[in-house]
């Protein structure tokens, strides 16, 4: 599992653009500059920042450079509890706060700034205007409060409930009012005009004093409300071009857009909204998209990620990655031959998992519900992950290429297409979607493929040439475990209530499958050959034949069904002749059909202890040699 978080390690190769943001505020020289970093929700906007961070962060100042101090504004953790604007004002005094104390220098600056921050954050609270009452507009804040109470009061007369109701704003008032006074000195006449521009002044004198520029980055704009979001951005413009400033915006410009439009309602001037956040932006860097190679690396490198590898060789592949990322232009690839440059050995599930990363590379980059975003790309290896957990917890051992391919179906394809794909599999006696093999071959071969409706898609034709090919695989364990999205109809469903609970005891603990005998003799034939196909299904992933547990529950149901020892057998013969160990031949010595399953291994190019094992134990069950 991966956590949707962004990083300061770069797996997008968006160093060099970090670094070219880094350049810019440098370049600066104290100069104010506004930096807007845009692109769609999840594309690394977060990240970018970070990475901007880190690259001014490492840089060796040059004697008489300032040193760079970062302020990190998240304006939607804000959103619903405190005001945005005053929010931001808060943090940003806060740090300057820090500093001073750190430096002791510009305590005075600071603690003037601090007040003046506090005036307006009260002043916005209390206020009243004339204008508002003179007009019967209800005004804002505690006092408009009181104004609808007394409205009430007159209209509705006394109870005890609004006499309450009533002192309790009223003291509350009257508390705001109190800090406002003793926040600033009776005897000064100030307004909101005067001190915001006191605000201005002391702020960049504090800074000047203080010998450093503050770096300001403001994220998660597009995931705030509308209101928020201007909120936000009119706090912005009481700091902004201020000398030793720099604000660096991660935003969605269309987020940005409706924001604005919902604050200037009926506006109908599409340059006005353009305008107003070019005005903030004096230089707009926007998030470069990902082609086939970044997201086939950005794969390879979230699984190295979650690989046993020490973090030194972690880092050292992705360096190696990104490097040849930069490359890429030259015809350069980044794919499973090249990373096994950089580490060797790699170990074998990583290298496995580098092929998926190479299948699914095309489909993330094209297909229009994910086009190469690096978050939805996290989200649906997040998804195949839990999946693959399940698969692992409840026996069921699914292939991980065939599940990643169904997944990818079912988020990315018609959901009419992937019902219908549910409604053919659930129908199967085997699971297997046959109806597929011929779209899979054309596919392959490249030719013209006529899909009816609800098939008929771009999409599918491309998902069809991805290895596995599905047409004769049983797919029914691969649906089992993704069914909190789609209803799993299955074979079993047609099993009475006893078959069902032999089938899920024989599943979870096969070595105990003896147990179930007296009961297992009761379940009719049509029964007894539906459990045998869930018993082979798990069989089928054992990697390995010697006397693995699942061998024990098909050994029992082929003794009390004969008719099923044969289909066992069929399933032994057709086993890699690597996978046998000489341990299963006295396991299955003493079954009636075993004799064409040892049959067809002496005959293969079965290991030679294993036909030793046959030979000995054919000649002790006919009493040659002595037990």
């Amino acid at each position: 599992m991966w956590p949707d978080n962004e990083t300061e390690r770069d797996f997008l190769n968006f160093s060099g653009v970090a670094d070219t943001v880094a350049e810019i505020i440098v370049q600066a020289q104290g100069r104010p500059i506004s930096i807007g970093v845009s692109g769609a929700w999840g594309i690394g906007k977060s990240s970018m920042i970070k990475l901007t961070q880190a690259s001014l962060t490492k840089r060796q100042r040059k004697e008489g450079e300032k040193e760079f101090v970062f302020v990190e504004f998240n304006a939607w953790l804000y959103q619903g509890y405190d005001d945005a604007r005053a929010a931001l004002m808060d943090v940003i005094a806060t740090k300057l706060e820090t500093e001073a104390e750190k430096r002791q220098k510009a305590t005075d600056k600071v603690k003037s700034l601090i007040k003046r921050v506090k005036w307006l954050r009260v002043a916005k609270l209390v206020a009243v205007p004339a204008a508002s009452m003179a007009l019967g507009i209800p005004p804002v804040g505690l006092l408009g409060d009181l104004y609808g109470l007394g409205k009430k009061l007159w209209s509705d007369g006394v109870d005890g409930g609004l006499l309450e109701e009533a002192k309790e704003k009223a003291g509350e008032a009257a508390e705001a009012a109190k800090n406002a006074k003793d926040l600033i000195k009776p005897e000064e006449q100030t307004s909101p005009p005067k001190e915001i521009q006191a605000l201005r002044d002391t702020f960049e004198e504090a800074l000047e004093e203080l010998g450093i520029t503050l770096v300001v980055l403001i994220d998660d704009l597009d995931r705030c409300l509308p209101e928020t979001t201007i909120s936000t951005l009119e706090a912005i413009r009481l700091f902004l071009f201020l000398k030793n400033t720099a604000f660096v915006i991660a935003a969605d410009n269309e987020m940005i857009k409706h924001a604005v439009r919902k604050h200037f309602v009926g506006v109908p001037d599409d340059l006005l909204v353009t305008n107003y956040f070019d005005k903030l932006i004096q230089v707009p860097i926007r998030v470069p998209p990902l082609g086939t190679q970044e997201v086939r690396a950005y794969m390879m490198l979230l699984f190295v990620e979650n690989s046993d590898l020490t973090a030194d060789i972690q880092e050292k592949i992705r360096a190696g990655i990104c490097g040849q990322l930069r490359q890429t232009w030259q015809g350069k690839r980044v794919d499973r031959a090249f990373v096994q440059t950089l580490h060797d050995p790699l170990p074998k599930e990583l290298i496995s998992r580098f092929d998926t990363a190479d299948r699914l590379a095309p489909l993330m980059t094209t297909a229009s519900g994910i086009t190469g975003n690096p978050r939805l790309i996290k989200r649906f290896l997040n998804a195949l992950s839990i999946r693959m957990t399940i698969s692992h917890a409840q026996g069921v051992g699914v292939d991980e290429a065939v599940l990643a391919k169904l997944l990818l179906f079912e988020r990315l394809g018609a959901s009419k297409a992937y019902q219908d794909l549910l409604s053919k599999i659930s129908a199967s006696d085997n699971g297997k979607p046959a109806f597929l093999a011929d779209w899979e071959a054309k596919a392959l071969a490249g030719e013209t493929i006529d899909l009816p409706a609800p098939w008929d898609d771009s999409f599918v034709r491309e998902w069809l040439t991805l290895p596995p090919a599905l047409a004769d695989t049983d797919l029914r364990g691969a649906l089992y475990v993704g069914r909190e999205h789609a209803p799993l109809i299955t074979l079993e469903d047609r099993l009475s209530s006893e078959a069902a609970e032999l089938l899920s005891a024989m599943l979870a603990h096969p070595a105990q499958s003896d147990k179930l005998k007296d009961r297992l003799v009761k379940v009719p034939r049509s029964e007894t050959t539906i459990i045998m196909d869930r018993l082979l299904d798990k069989a089928r992933q054992e990697q390995e034949w010697g006397t693995p547990p699942i061998l024990d529950a098909c050994l029992v149901l082929s003794e009390v069904d004969p008719v099923q020892g044969a289909r066992l057998a069929a399933f032994l013969s057709e086993r890699p002749t690597a996978q046998v160990r000489p341990n299963i031949v006295p396991k299955i010595i003493d079954q009636p059909w075993v004799n064409s399953v040892f049959d067809t291994w002496v005959e293969s190019d079965v290991a030679g202890p294993v036909k030793g094992a046959i030979t000995v134990n054919r000649r002790r069950k006919d009493g040659h040699i002595a037990k």
